[in-house]
């Protein structure tokens, strides 16, 4: 073998390893956009940039899309010089971003494969550093990458059309595969707790106000005056034996302040959360309000959870009469960080029983009067066991055919 060939198979070598990483993280991220979207938010409190908090999202989805796309262009070749050098700038944009993370050690994680694989801040910065080396070997000089089959065009193409297909899929329905603390099968933390003789009293809730940036954290029976503005709420602990395991804990409160954690742990319940209560649309609210009258029916424990006040439940105007006196009875108050973890899906529902996680549905497929009636004759584990593994195969599926395509055609 000649020297040139060797070094060019090199290249290209170090080029589909750096492409792998990319396309593996952006696809990851792309499984769970609203998680994408909170990794955005951590950035965006430590740059200190909270006025686009709105956006986080949407950035987060873009550059999750973006790092995939790149990632398929690397592995199948197409477009080297200009993917050779998006790649670099976004390489070297990371390290830096992830030296800062070093420097200040902040309480977040780089979120660089989303909530697949979790790497410390001082992990991500040396993983970063590998890719500029392999990087340094694979593009440069710019002028001399090559060229390559024309075919290689179609199955980017391909890979880049399921792609969006994949994300538009991923922003209308909750994550084929559940990487967070209220996974299938989980068993909520209060039923272990409650043997372990765990109160109420453990816990503290805390509402979190905002003023010429500043937060601050305030209790129920001490909110601050109307120049504040609410931004979420947070359960935290205070006594009690501590958690030694993965096991969720979903706490929520009735409108005194009462925790009424044990609700969720006996029977059939139903869980509706709404973590963005105002970003919900009154036909939104309706549909909520008859599911909470098909599983009451149905001899479920109906439950609403909401992050934030009773105060900011009674001012959203879009509720009609008749879905919020449905609603009044089975409304209770969680924490934002804990309903975005227990469903991504603003609105959606999750079923317990006995404690134990078994389905969720997003808010577009919320199930109708006859499924819930149905469900009480479903084994619960079979019914987990299912689901769970039907949307593990399918982005297992998905991954390999990505791959596949970019490798094979």
């Amino acid at each position: 073998m000649n020297t040139k060939l060797f070094h060019y198979r090199i290249r290209r070598l170090c080029a589909f390893i750096i492409g792998l990483v990319f396309l593996l993280a952006g696809i990851f991220k792309l499984l769970d956009p609203v998680g994408a979207g909170l990794v955005v938010e951590e950035y965006y409190r430590f740059l200190h940039l909270g006025f686009l908090m709105p956006t986080a999202k949407a950035v987060g989805v873009l550059l999750a899309l973006s790092e995939a796309l790149l990632g398929a262009a690397l592995i199948s070749g197409i477009f080297r010089k200009t993917v050779a050098f998006l790649t670099s700038v976004m390489i070297v944009f990371f390290t830096l971003v992830t030296l800062l993370l070093v420097i200040f050690n902040p309480k977040m994680e780089c979120g660089c494969f989303g909530e697949v694989i979790h790497l410390s801040n001082l992990q991500t910065f040396i993983k970063n550093i590998v890719l500029l080396l392999l990087a340094s070997i694979a593009f440069i000089p710019f002028n001399d990458a090559g060229e390559c089959k024309k075919r290689k065009y179609i199955s980017f193409g391909t890979v880049a059309v399921s792609l969006l297909l994949f994300t538009w899929y991923s922003l209308s329905s909750i994550p084929l595969v559940d990487y967070t603390s209220f996974t299938p099968g989980s068993e909520l933390y209060s039923v272990k707790e409650a043997a372990e003789g765990g109160t109420n009293e453990d816990y503290m809730s805390t509402f979190i106000y905002e003023k010429n940036g500043q937060e601050g954290a305030f209790t129920l029976d001490k909110l601050p005056d109307s120049t504040w503005t609410f931004v979420r709420t947070e359960t935290i602990k205070i006594n009690g034996p501590e958690v030694k395991d993965n096991s969720p804990m979903l706490s929520f409160t009735d409108s005194t302040g009462s925790y009424m954690d044990e609700m969720a742990t006996e029977g059939n319940v139903l869980v509706m959360s709404v973590y963005d209560a105002p970003g919900l649309k009154g036909e939104a609210w309706t549909k909520l309000a008859r599911t909470v009258k098909g599983a009451d029916a149905a001899g479920f424990t109906p439950l609403l959870l909401v992050s934030g006040t009773p105060s900011l439940m009674d001012s959203i105007k879009v509720i009609i009469p008749e879905a919020r006196r449905e609603l009044m009875p089975s409304t209770f108050f969680s924490d934002r960080r804990t309903l975005l973890s227990l469903n991504r899906s603003n609105g959606g529902a999750t079923w317990f029983n006995d404690g134990e996680l078994i389905q969720k549905f997003p808010l577009s497929k919320l199930p109708s009067d006859d499924e819930i009636i149905a469900m009480t004759g479903y084994d619960p584990t079979e019914t987990m066991l299912r689901t769970s593994s039907r949307g593990g195969l399918r982005f297992q599926g998905f991954l390999l055919y990505a791959i596949a395509l970019l490798l094979l055609i």
